[in-house]
């Protein structure tokens, strides 16, 4: 397509004009003169065979020509003033919307992103949290990580590392736990999944108790109810790591049981920028180093 001659300067001088309902001010903004400027209106208006200002004894009044041109002239001078803030040491910045189980957020991937920030500082990362129950579509998300089975419609999903499951309590409450049948005795805290403590009993094999109480819809909340000493929590150890060092929490058996994994997904529909196919390759590396320590 050729585009006509568009006459820059003179759209320039009269959208600043437009915005100051000033010749004088423009002009400042523009670091030229006030004559320049309405110089600049003036040819423009010739070009256009329109009046753009009523010109007052005391500053402009637009018409309604002008109105009409200035929202056209406004998106495309902030698009391009946009487009060039993205240009940083070489690289173009760009943004990637990712949504992120809040578990995994808060145990896994933040304590990472000063690696993915150091590597890639021309991405603006932009980080929400969900509890696994995200429309990526609705969100304009680039990339949720998800966990399941990695089978959603419409969407493709590459797997991360499986997160088994354990009881995690504070110290005092662990050293009431010489069994896991102890544990039956409990106040068992849980998620939304129902199967999780009956699954972890049969693999102790115990029987299950009737599980009533709190319900949880993330693991975060669920352990910090746990280390206020609410009961005993059945959440990823992987994602507590750092309680755990620190002895806030303990894990007082080694029975685990896996009820998924996390995933990367995406749209298929939505086609991978340079900046996804980083994050993806980065977030795979770091998920590969994680599924090495979980074998050790």
């Amino acid at each position: 397509m050729v585009r006509p001659y568009l006459p820059l300067n003179a759209l320039r001088a009269f959208e600043a004009a437009a915005r100051h309902l000033s010749f004088t001010r423009a002009a400042i903004e523009l670091c030229v003169t006030q004559a320049a400027v309405s110089h600049q209106v003036k040819l423009l208006e010739q070009r256009l065979g329109v009046t753009l200002f009523r010109r007052l004894p005391r500053g402009l009044m637009i018409t309604e020509e002008g109105l009409a041109l200035l929202p056209a002239l406004q998106d495309s001078f902030d698009r391009m003033a946009a487009m060039l803030e993205r240009f940083e040491d070489g690289h173009v910045r760009e943004v990637l919307k990712l949504g992120a189980v809040g578990t995994l957020a808060v145990g896994w991937l933040l304590p990472r992103l000063s690696d993915f920030r150091e590597k890639y500082p021309f991405i603006d990362l932009r980080l929400s949290t969900n509890n696994n129950r995200v429309d990526i579509a609705a969100e304009g998300l680039d990339y949720t990580i998800k966990f399941g089975n990695g089978a959603w419609h419409d969407i493709e999903a590459d797997a991360l590392f499986e997160t088994p499951l354990s009881v995690l309590c504070i110290p005092p409450i662990a050293r009431q736990l010489r069994s896991p049948e102890d544990v039956a005795h409990q106040v068992l805290l849980r998620s939304y999944r129902a199967d999780e403590w009956p699954s972890w009993f049969e693999a102790a094999h115990v029987a299950p108790p009737q599980i009533r109480g709190l319900v949880f819809d993330s693991s975060v909340l669920m352990v910090e109810a746990a280390m206020q000493g609410a009961g005993v929590a059945l959440a990823p150890p992987l994602m507590f790591s750092r309680q755990l060092a620190a002895g806030m929490i303990e894990q007082p058996f080694p029975i685990t049981i896996s009820k998924g994994s996390y995933w990367l997904t995406r749209l298929k529909s939505r086609t991978v920028t340079p900046a996804m196919e980083m994050f993806r390759n980065w977030l795979s590396e770091q998920a590969a180093e994680t599924r090495r320590q979980l074998e050790i």
